[in-house]
């Protein structure tokens, strides 16, 4: 599972991200920032395949794309000794 955040102050509304996410996860959302447009929301997070496009091509870097701890672990703390 994905954690998938937009920066308000970055993005200005291109959209990009709409059509290359491969599961279609991100919408408009209620919220404007600055400039004045709608910023994308990631809904439906956990459909995430972490393949990284949105955060790669988003051209102002408003996008961040973090793999959740639940996923990696398995939902338990693992630690090597």
């Amino acid at each position: 599972m994905a954690i998938i955040t937009v920066d308000k102050t970055c993005c200005k509304g291109c959209d990009i991200c709409f059509s290359i996410c491969p599961k279609k996860l991100f919408v408009p959302s209620k919220t404007r920032n600055s400039y004045g447009t709608n910023l994308p929301e990631a809904r439906n997070q956990e459909d995430c395949i972490l393949c990284g496009m949105c955060e790669r091509l988003c051209p102002d870097g408003a996008i961040n794309v973090i793999r959740s701890e639940d996923t990696k672990t398995g939902g338990e703390e693992k630690h090597e000794d």
